[in-house]
């Protein structure tokens, strides 16, 4: 499988195109909700941008054989009045799914970010650093913060 590497240069420019959409939009969310891990870094960056306070829910539905906490999930978006919930790339869609799902009966306004859209995801996102087409290439993606130690290897 090709792997596609991503420079820390290159995240910082997903985000700031996430960034640029939120400012054209009227969202202005009360808290930047990461999704662990790959949501945490650009959440963080996104919270000191927009001066939000930033929290984190887990949800692993490719690497664990747990099944997530949706409770504690809802009960932390349903303490705002609107959220934005931020990933790392929209694969299938099945994460951002099932908080949309939790969210159907919340008050709260929920939006989503993510630095890689795949363009097949059955979720759609209102924010993103750039959309890719899986079924023309549909490469892996590697985070720097998955592989920041072996930057000089390469």
């Amino acid at each position: 499988m090709l792997k596609i590497y991503l420079k820390i240069e290159e995240m910082i420019y997903l985000i700031k195109n996430i960034s640029l959409q939120l400012n054209k939009s009227s969202f202005d969310p009360d808290v930047i909700i990461s999704i662990n891990r790959g949501g945490c870094i650009p959440g963080i960056y996104l919270s000191h941008y927009l001066d939000k306070p930033h929290e984190v829910i887990k949800i692993e539905l490719r690497d664990s054989k747990l099944k997530p906490d949706l409770i504690s999930i809802k009960e932390k978006i349903k303490k705002f009045n609107s959220v934005l919930i931020i990933d790392d790339i929209n694969d299938s869609g099945s994460t951002i799914g099932i908080i949309k799902d939790l969210g159907n009966n919340l008050t709260t306004k929920i939006h989503f970010a993510v630095l890689i859209n795949k363009s097949e995801s059955k979720s759609k996102v209102e924010y993103y650093g750039k959309t890719v087409n899986s079924k023309i290439n549909d490469p892996w993606y590697v985070f720097p913060w998955e592989n920041w130690w072996k930057l000089n290897e390469k």
